[in-house]
């Protein structure tokens, strides 16, 4: 990226003088940097919002704009600090949410919140637990915000839309790879109408929607140096949906204890050590707003949303690779096995899951 970070940054309300610019984290969708300022004054983040994964930067902006409004309403009513325990949007010289450059890339900054611990997996139960009880505490302080959010992510967990997707690059095998595929297009078809089921309960609104993060891997909570939950970050991704999609994902990823892409199959299965500790610590907050329906679907939502990868995997594997990034010819296919592996233990464990919840919720419904 040929950019002078020097010509952005006065574009933004900073205070103090810069001292420098730094690139911060991997930048796998957006490009990030660590703005360190001079004395007392606070440090920033910015970043290089990625338009071609988001559409719409300034409604996604917005999105996160009333979300963190909401969530420093509720943090400062319980007496906590809502410069820490919630994102700040600092906004541009002249008022907006982003800074738009003459090469047309859209830029973002927020606060820096610094004496903070990030962990990039969940290598304990006691971690995982504090991991839930992050993402339970958000969505309940976003429980009872009724603005609507724009949707910044079409058909994002939808399944009806991922079907749908499946069936047209069925059809055209732009690739030339369906007939290797047949056994795995097998595991997708024999669980069609199942998975279907539970977005349909969605579309009914026997499931209500809400305020999701959708991306609840632990990376995206920071602690503070006791190992408490401090502050969710990175919320590109909030949109209006299903709840279950954010426990799903977040089972799926801390759980397997293999690699998303292992190839060797015998390491890909689910602990469910860390599956107890991350619901008995999501549960400890969102037992609080969720309905029955909801608790009734929340050990499925896991399958579904292992499904729902193993699906995507597939299919653009099928479809010649162009959506996900692949470091061989059949990383797709090394992927889409990795998870099916995770399914499938998952299938295996269904009934323990739904009974773990069902004790948790009688042990938090005792107290």
């Amino acid at each position: 990226m040929n950019i002078a970070l020097e010509t952005i940054v006065p574009h933004f309300l900073f205070r103090g003088p810069i001292l420098q610019i730094r690139p911060l984290g991997e930048g796998l969708i957006n490009d990030t940097f660590f703005v360190e300022t001079q004395g007392n004054n606070p440090d920033y983040i910015l970043q290089r919002k990625n338009k071609n994964i988001f559409r719409d930067v300034p409604a996604m902006m917005d999105n996160i704009y009333k979300v963190t409004t909401h969530l420093k309403k509720i943090i400062s009513e319980r007496g906590g600090d809502p410069l820490r325990e919630a994102l700040t949007v600092i906004p541009t010289v002249d008022g907006r949410l982003f800074y738009k450059d003459a090469a047309g890339e859209y830029w973002a900054a927020c606060l820096f919140i610094d004496n903070t611990v990030a962990y990039d997996y969940a290598d304990s139960p006691e971690l995982a637990g504090q991991g839930g009880r992050g993402i339970g505490k958000f969505q309940a302080m976003l429980a009872s915000m009724k603005e609507p959010l724009a949707d910044i992510l079409p058909g994002f967990h939808n399944m009806r839309f991922r079907l749908k997707q499946w069936d047209e690059v069925l059809g055209k095998d732009p690739a030339g790879r369906k007939a290797q595929v047949a056994e795995e297009i097998g595991w997708i078809e024999n669980r069609r109408s199942q998975m279907l089921a539970l977005w349909e309960k969605f579309e009914s609104g026997e499931i209500p929607v809400r305020i999701t993060h959708n991306d609840t891997k632990i990376s995206n909570i920071l602690f503070d140096r006791q190992g408490e939950v401090l502050c969710v970050i990175d919320l590109d991704t909030v949109l209006s949906s299903m709840c279950l999609n954010d426990y799903g994902d977040a089972i799926r990823s801390y759980t397997n204890a293999g690699k998303e892409d292992d190839e060797n199959l015998e390491n890909v299965y689910m602990k469910m050590d860390l599956f107890e500790s991350y619901t008995r610590g999501y549960l400890s907050e969102a037992s609080s707003f969720l309905t029955q329906p909801e608790i009734d679907n929340l050990a499925f939502s896991a399958l579904y949303i292992t499904f729902e990868q193993v699906l995507r995997f597939l299919m653009d594997y099928i479809d010649g690779d162009n959506y996900y990034k692949v470091k061989h010819e059949t990383h797709n296919l090394a992927r889409t096995r990795a998870q099916y592996k995770l399914l499938l233990s998952m299938e295996g464990n269904y009934d323990e899951m739904r009974s773990v919840i069902g004790r948790i919720v009688c042990d938090i419904k005792s107290k």
